[in-house]
């Protein structure tokens, strides 16, 4: 089919919840994405942080052919697979965590965590769950609660209670909010949806402290920001700060859903049989392909360390360029943003005409999260075509 045939097709057929550019994306390979009529894009958005080695890559191709050729792809978690318990094992590892509880959407590792809070709360007399203004943690009900952002909010009230929103980064915020009923706090390290705002290291031991003189449990959420985006292995990795609950998605699956709440020392052992499930928890095709992305983290991570100071600086760059379009480049590794002073939908149209992908975050924030894969090469062809638009604006 043609893009136009596929987005009029899509445009009858589909609610619309979507505001959806009107390509439609056929095949790829490396850090290149071809749609329907055959025009090329050098892809800095990667499924929204999702495909983090890329498209072909030829270990997970193997890994999905193998499981398909076994005839399984699916098999509940009345049973083990060991795709699975191999993901879990290589998760575990890597976070120094105890134990991983395998979903399939980074809101369903959001729900997990919660639920895991809320019965950890209710042997103490605790409930209540503290988050963030400017926060996204999914759009499942008890994931869009705890999201701090109206606009997600409006037309569905009321919210589930004993949400509170703290001031991201001020800590005294937290501590008016904090009392002996509070469960857990739930934060992301990198805000992502909010804007690409990285917490300060001050911020995050001092929610550290309040967690533990309270008997709170520390939530991180790292569904975009983890998985080796951040230049580690997970994004708490940066800070001199461990949570007790960590959740993952986005690349975790490799490109197939797939999502992880994962316990350390002091949430372990919360949930009892059946407290909690997922049908598709650790589906066969989608443990394989996390397998393989788990086996490159270390070393992605350390190139993503390199190469997303690079694109850093590039992107400081196109502020002295643009000062009256660009205010600042903001982020971590390769989950960047370029804070706008023009609409950034303007700029993503612009730069889809000519061959680059990118989304936002936000309201004004051009956002890069591209593939882990991405070389200085990218970077600097990805940059120019960004100069080349905001030029045109």
């Amino acid at each position: 089919m043609s893009n136009s045939v596929t987005v009029r097709l899509g445009h009858e057929n589909y609610m619309s919840n979507y505001s959806q550019f009107p390509i439609s994306i056929k095949s790829g390979k490396g850090m290149i994405l071809t749609d329907e009529d055959g025009k090329e894009y050098l892809d800095f958005v990667a499924g929204i942080a999702v495909n983090a080695l890329g498209y072909g890559d030829e270990d997970e191709r193997k890994a999905l052919l193998s499981v398909i050729e076994e005839g399984v792809l699916h098999t509940s978690n009345l049973y083990y697979n060991s795709h699975a318990v191999n993901a879990a094992v290589a998760l575990n590892k890597l976070a120094g965590s105890k134990e991983v509880f395998f979903c399939n959407s980074g809101a369903e590792a959001n729900e997990a965590a919660l639920k895991m809070a809320r019965k950890r709360g209710s042997e103490k007399g605790k409930s209540e769950i503290i988050s963030f203004q400017h926060s996204f943690h999914g759009r499942t009900y008890g994931a869009i609660t705890v999201t701090g952002q109206e606009k997600y909010h409006k037309g569905f009230a009321p919210m589930l209670p004993g949400v509170v929103y703290a001031d991201y980064n001020d800590l005294d915020s937290v501590k008016a909010l904090m009392n002996e009923k509070t469960a857990a706090v739930i934060v992301e390290p990198l805000q992502g949806e909010g804007g690409i705002i990285p917490a300060t290291e001050e911020f995050l031991a001092g929610l550290r402290d309040l967690c533990d003189s309270h008997d709170a449990l520390l939530i991180f959420d790292e569904v975009q920001c983890g998985m080796g985006r951040t230049g580690k292995p997970f994004c708490f990795q940066n800070y001199a700060v461990k949570p007790d609950i960590m959740t993952l998605a986005k690349a975790l699956g490799g490109g197939l859903p797939m999502g992880a709440a994962v316990a350390f020392e002091r949430a372990a052992g919360i949930f009892a049989p059946g407290d909690h499930a997922a049908t598709f928890g650790g589906n066969v095709a989608a443990a394989a392909l996390a397998e393989v992305v788990l086996s490159k983290l270390p070393r992605l991570s350390e190139e993503v360390a390199v190469r997303g100071r690079y694109l850093h600086d590039k992107l400081e760059d196109l502020i002295s360029k643009h000062p009256d379009k660009a205010i600042e480049a903001r982020g971590m590794g390769f989950m960047q943003g370029l804070d706008l002073k023009i609409p950034p939908r303007d700029v993503i149209a612009k730069c889809m005409e000519k061959g680059l992908l990118v989304c936002s975050a936000g309201y004004t924030v051009l956002r890069f999260v591209p593939p882990l894969i991405a070389t200085e090469d990218d970077i600097d062809r990805a940059v120019s075509i960004v100069d080349s638009a905001l030029s045109e604006l």
